[in-house]
């Protein structure tokens, strides 16, 4: 493992990248002790307030553990998808506000990543699955629900979807798509959308994988995707319209 003392780059970041790049190698194995604070010091020939920053970044992204006691130190980690789905979802979510992708752009991509999911879902998806479904489609016909907790509720039922596929490959994959790119086109369409229109096509959905017919998920998640982008054309061709008036 070896650093640049002469780069612009953080020395601390440096150390780290050093590390993650010895993990992501196979050089350092899930549950082997590092080095401690002392000898990394002297191998990077930096301080030790150095090395501490950099195990802090590691252990931010759960790449390292640490444990107390005479046994204790700092151990590489055992980097699980559920706990990684949280960073996926914050990185999707900036990407998408800080780059201005566009409506459609996020919308294409979206409904594109779930399709990929929709037969896998038929095939494999459980009664506890396909029960979260039902009872969000549920929850989603409430006339006292907020826009929010629907959001909410519909980001939920898809998560249930994609996670009938029994991957965890793509569900991770998708966590971004789902719970970075859903609320955020929910919060576009919501005040044009039919509730009852939503309603009606979860449910085909939810029928369509109780079913196990992936071609009949597939198409009404198709007609969910053609139902959203005329919401958003919609929505913004109003907007323009006003802008337009009010000039």
């Amino acid at each position: 493992m070896k650093i640049d003392p002469n780069s612009s780059k953080d020395l601390s970041a440096q150390i780290a990248q050093a590390i993650r790049d010895a993990i992501v190698a196979g050089d350092l194995i899930v549950d082997q002790r590092l080095p401690s604070e002392a000898e990394l010091a002297d191998h990077f020939e930096v301080s030790r307030p150095t090395v501490r920053e950099a195990l802090k970044r590691l252990a931010a992204q759960s790449l390292i553990r640490t444990q107390r006691g005479a046994t204790g130190g700092a151990f590489v980690n055992r980097l699980r998808f559920e706990e990684a789905y949280d960073q996926q979802v914050t990185t999707s979510t900036l990407l998408l506000s800080m780059n201005a992708v566009s409506f459609d752009v996020a919308c294409e991509a979206r409904y594109a990543l779930e399709r990929a999911c929709a037969p896998l879902s038929a095939a494999r998806r459980t009664p506890d699955q396909l029960a979260t479904m039902r009872a969000e489609i549920h929850r989603q016909s409430q006339p006292g629900l907020t826009d929010e907790a629907f959001c909410a509720s519909d980001v939920t039922f898809h998560r249930a979807l994609v996670d009938g596929a029994g991957n965890k490959v793509l569900s991770y994959q998708l966590a971004g798509a789902v719970e970075a790119m859903q609320p955020l086109m929910n919060m576009i369409t919501f005040t044009a959308r039919s509730r009852e229109a939503i309603v009606a096509l979860h449910t085909d959905i939810a029928d369509a994988l109780q079913a196990q017919d992936a071609a009949k998920t597939d198409a009404s998640l198709v007609e969910l995707a053609a139902y959203t982008r005329k919401l958003a054309h919609t929505v913004v061709s109003a907007r323009a319209q006003k802008e337009h008036a009010s000039r």
